[in-house]
Order: structure tokens, then sequence, then C-alpha cells
């Protein structure tokens, strides 16, 4: 049987993965990272009022006039942020006015304090403005009842000046994503302790971890349990029950002990396909029990790295409301050897630097394969070799940044 292209692999996770209907308020200081359940509009025009964008003086332009070198107005007050000057402006008179002040009825325009000599009661203004110099007008930003972000939007750190200024407090966002993560394996020891024969430390739950809560996902569970059928059953039922995602590492490929899809099938859970055309990470098995999918990783940690950036992060996005799932890719140049065509896609972890016309070189790092964690810790991204193209240096690639 072909193997799925990895376009055709996400296609069906994401065809697969219903959003959450759940939603929660939370403060703007809490916000970063939290998907919108709803569209924004603003209670205010922004700027709400005609303010100035320089420290200077309010002015009527019609007082000044065609050739003059300095024109001279009368002082009559001043308009600060948060004190507005109260009158109006006449013929021949001016207010001091400070960046971020209303300013007053009547100007039209203001002249920057560098242009004017002040000389008690009267300044001398070395300009000719045109009317709305230096004024930013109200509403140029944002009117009320304007839009202001649509749902589905992961709210930025950028975003919240405009989310307060648009009386945006509190955000209603899509709950996060409950997700599981256990790994299989009998050779499996925590970090903390040291292997014996045979044994390796266990790393795969903590970076899985970490990158499902980088997708806006929140872990609900994380652990390692023995190559048993039945307890695999046992421990992937309870799981199950109390999440809206499992994730699973080791057991999918073809040997004896590979036990993970027998168990999950155990519990009701329904295969969607086994296996990607994709270098590392090939023996992927997806399925869903209900609304809750399921993604069965193998146990390289480079494997499950690749697998979770590619599949399982796009899924967790889409789960959790997202409407834009998918990362865009960047583009750079391959700075390494030749490489022949490859019947899989392959993700090679490269260096990024800059070049000199802007651009930047994808430079191979030196890692052994997908179990090797020293060579993937040691690289900044994945260079995106196409399925069947052969490589050549210089070859234009799409590549992600790793986190």
């Amino acid at each position: 049987m072909a193997l799925l292209t990895p376009t055709e692999a996400l296609t069906r996770i994401l065809g697969s993965v219903t959003p959450l209907r759940a939603t929660e308020l939370v403060r703007l200081e809490q916000a970063v990272g939290r998907v919108l359940a709803r569209a924004l509009s603003s209670d205010v025009d922004l700027p709400p009022f005609v303010k100035s964008a320089m420290d200077g003086y309010a002015v009527r332009s019609d007082d000044f006039a065609a050739g003059a070198d300095e024109t001279v107005l009368e002082l009559i007050g001043e308009s600060r942020a948060g004190a507005p000057f109260e009158g109006e402006l006449g013929a021949g008179q001016c207010a001091a006015i400070y960046t971020g002040a209303e300013a007053p009825r009547g100007a039209d325009a203001v002249v920057m304090v560098e242009h004017s000599r002040a000389d008690g009661a009267r300044v001398a203004l070395r300009d000719r403005p045109t009317a709305g110099q230096h004024l930013c007008e109200r509403g140029q930003d944002l009117r009320v009842g304007q839009a202001v972000l649509a749902p589905g939007r992961r709210v930025r750190a950028v975003d919240l000046a405009l989310l307060a200024a648009a009386g945006c407090e509190p955000l209603e966002v899509v709950r996060r994503p409950r997700v599981a993560i256990l790994t299989s394996g009998d050779e499996l020891v925590p970090p903390s302790e040291r292997p014996g024969r045979g044994q390796i430390r266990e790393g795969n739950t903590l970076h899985l971890a970490a990158m499902a809560r980088a997708a806006g996902a929140e872990v609900v569970a994380r652990g390692v349990v023995r190559d048993d059928p039945e307890e695999l059953r046992a421990s992937f039922e309870r799981a199950l029950s109390d999440c809206d995602a499992l994730i699973t590492t080791g057991g999918v490929s073809m040997g004896k002990y590979d036990l993970v899809g027998q168990a999950l099938e155990a519990c009701g859970v329904s295969g969607v396909f086994h296996r990607v055309a994709i270098k590392p990470g090939k023996p992927l098995w997806f399925g869903a029990r209900g609304a809750v999918p399921v993604f069965a990783l193998p146990g390289n940690p480079v494997s499950c790295l690749v697998n979770h950036e590619l599949f399982v992060a796009p899924a967790l996005r889409r789960l959790g409301g997202e409407s834009a799932p998918a990362a865009a890719l960047l583009r750079g140049r391959w700075r390494g050897t030749a490489r022949a065509a490859n019947p899989r896609e392959q993700h090679l972890p490269v260096r990024i630097e800059p070049e000199a016309d802007g651009g930047v070189g994808l430079h191979p790092v030196r890692w052994n394969g997908s179990a090797d964690v020293v060579g993937i810790s040691n690289c900044q991204g994945l260079a995106v070799a196409p399925l069947d193209v052969a490589l050549a240096p210089g070859a234009v690639l799409e590549f992600r940044v790793l986190g």
C-alpha cells in the first residue's frame, strides 16, 4: 500500500478534528497565546479625539500669510494629555500643546516647538503649516463598532495594547485542549535516575509536553507505560476518559513489542492511517475515538519532534479553535552537499545563517539519525527536502524554525 504524503496525512488529520466549543473569560494579562472565541469590536473611536502628534503650538493655519518668514501669535493657554484646553482659538491666537493632547477647538494644525520662539504671552513661529499638520484625526485608526480582531485569532503580545484601547476586557477565549501524553517502553527510566544495563532515560514526554503547550494545549497527564498489552489498554482508557487529545510515543513500528495500535483499537479508537512518506517519522499512527484525536508517534525523539511539528501541533491548534492551524514555512538556500532523490519527504537538521544578499543559508548539522538528541539539539531548524526530488547545493528549500 502506498504511503500517504505529509500533505495527505495532514489533510486527513485536520478533517478529523472538530474545534472545541467550550469557552472561558480571561483578563488581558492572561490572554497571550489564547484563541479568541468571538469577534471583537471597539467601544470607542481611536484616537478618541483630535490629538497632537508633536510638542509645539496648536494654531489656525489661516493665520499664516504666504511668504512670511515668521508669524507672531498670542499665547492663550495650553493643552496637555489628560488636561485639554477648554477654550477656543480665535484669529491670531495659539495654545501650547504636547504630544497626545487634545487639540483646542478652532485649531487645525500644530507647529513643532523647534520652530518657535516664545516671548511671554506672544510666540513667533517659523513655519507655515497646512491644515491637518501634525494632527491625528478622531477615529483615523478605528471607529466605534469597527471590528478589532476576528474569532480564531491567537492573541499575541503586540495585540494587547489594541485590545486594551478598544475596551476588550475581559476576553472570551476557547478553552485550552486537554492533552494526555504517554510513552511506552520497558527500557525507560526517569531523567533523575542513572540508567542500568539496556535502559535509557525518558525524555519524549518532556519535549512533547512543551511543544503541546506552545500549541495552546493544557497537558493533563504525562507518564510511562510498560510494554504490556493490558497495561497499555488500561492506561490509554484512563487517558481517553479525561482528555481532548491523546499522544503516545513508541510501539508503533512492526516489531513483536510494537503493541500500541492494537491497544488503542481495543479502547475503541478507530485507526485512520498508519505510516507517512516522511523521514524521520514514517511509523506515525493516527486515529480517533469520537471527537478525541489520537496520535501514536514513533519512539525515536527526532521522529517525535518532526511528527509533532507537522501533524500534532496543527491539530491541537485546530482543536483549540485557531483559524490558521498550520504554521507558514520560510525559505532558504541549501548549503550542504548534493543528495539523491528520496521517496520520502526529508526533514534535515540545519543551522540558519544570514547571507550577504539578505537571504538565509541552511547549513546541515551533523547528526546520526532519528535517535540522535545531540545533533537535533545543535540545530536551529529543519529544512524540507521534497520527496522524489534530488537536492543540489544552493537549492531553495522551505524550512521551519525550531523553538
